[in-house]
């Protein structure tokens, strides 16, 4: 699959880059929702308030906390049969399905357990290993942060 730059999100986290596939066939709305963050800055600076070793890394919260996100409104959910293996990238959300805002997780192994209830929308293809190296907790005494991120199409 040829990448194209509209749909490469570079994270820019303390470790070195990040590079997501993003996947708009998989979950349009949440793609089009991160490019529209990642333009705004809004994740510039957010850090990854709950990485749980073997699980996942969850970041998109300004405050941090885990509570909140963005002040646009929530999207309706885009379940796809994708898998939730290591690298793929999906939206947190409530326990209500159609809470995603702008908080999401990125998996460090197996999670297809998550499958279909949680919308898929990138999968890192390069920087994994600055993902795996972020403080661990909930939340991390010192928590890793997204320094930049930009799409790769904004030079």
């Amino acid at each position: 699959m040829a990448d194209d730059p509209e749909n490469l999100l570079i994270m820019t986290v303390d470790g070195g880059d990040v590079t997501i596939r993003l996947r708009p066939d998989l979950a349009p709305k949440h793609v089009e929702r991160i490019k529209e963050l990642t333009r705004e800055g809004f994740y510039d600076g957010i850090v990854f308030h709950r990485v749980i070793p073997g699980f996942m890394a969850q970041g998109g919260d300004p405050t941090g906390t885990g509570m909140s996100g963005s002040d646009k409104p929530d999207l309706q959910a885009e379940f796809s049969d994708a898998k939730h293996i290591r690298g793929v990238c999906s939206m947190a959300r409530t326990s209500y399905p159609h809470s995603a805002n702008s908080q999401f997780f990125i998996c460090f192994g197996d999670a297809t357990f998550l499958d279909r209830q949680y919308s898929v929308w990138g999968e890192v293809i390069e920087g994994m290993e600055h993902i795996d190296a972020l403080p661990k907790g909930e939340p991390p005494a010192n928590p890793g942060k997204i320094i930049k991120a930009r799409i790769a199409a904004d030079k």
